[in-house]
């Protein structure tokens, strides 16, 4: 199994690219993200990489770094989510904004990538869901506590999703005001209550 290529890049196609590998090109599709940070046709480039094997074809998907490739492979895990559905959402948003994204219930923003509807992407939101909780907002809180606190209490999950709540009924998107809510609970602290963390909040928009 092929897992990483270094060579010069030979040339680029529709959502892929060439790589020159001591004489040997091998084909590999990528995200638009991927793609344009590959620079120019005869620089040397470097291209984590998931080999598909089937009965009719051999196909190698490439990644500019670690973190995209993990999350090619955890949309995958969604059933009707297959290798061209990843790329398409991996183009359209980071993976930092997929699992923001997911982590909100935010299935709109995802349908943000060609030829997912509504439909695909609320079961990407329900099916990956709990498995977003290493950028869950209760463990980055519990991560900022004093030592000895232990984990957040349950009244701060309520504040912070109450703050969601209040940004979301002032006019921003979800997983935007997730996101700037869960920035200002990380500078504030376990202890922030509401106001602090719509104030937060806000700032971080306005920032």
């Amino acid at each position: 199994m092929i897992a990483k290529l270094r060579g010069i890049l030979d040339s680029f196609g529709d959502g892929s690219a060439v790589i020159d590998v001591a004489g040997v090109g091998y084909l590999i599709f990528a995200s638009s993200r991927t793609l344009a940070k590959l620079g120019d046709r005869g620089g040397e480039v470097s291209v984590h990489v998931e080999t598909h094997v089937r009965e009719d074809h051999i196909h190698l998907y490439g990644f500019a770094d670690k973190g995209e490739q993990d999350c090619f492979k955890l949309l995958q895990t969604v059933q009707g989510v297959g290798a061209k559905a990843a790329l398409s959402i991996l183009s359209a948003l980071s993976p930092d904004e997929i699992i923001r994204a997911v982590a909100a219930g935010d299935a709109k923003m995802l349908t943000r990538a060609d030829g997912v509807g509504p439909k695909l992407a609320g079961r990407i939101v329900n099916e990956l869901k709990d498995k977003a909780v290493n950028v869950s907002l209760g463990a980055d809180i519990a991560a900022t506590a004093p030592a000895g606190k232990g984990a957040a209490p349950a009244n701060e999950s309520a504040a912070v999703a109450d703050a969601i709540s209040a940004l979301v009924n002032l006019g921003y998107d979800r997983s935007v005001a997730y996101g700037a809510v869960h920035a200002a609970a990380k500078s504030a602290g376990a202890d922030a209550g509401l106001d602090q963390l719509i104030t937060g909040g806000l700032k971080e928009l306005a920032s």
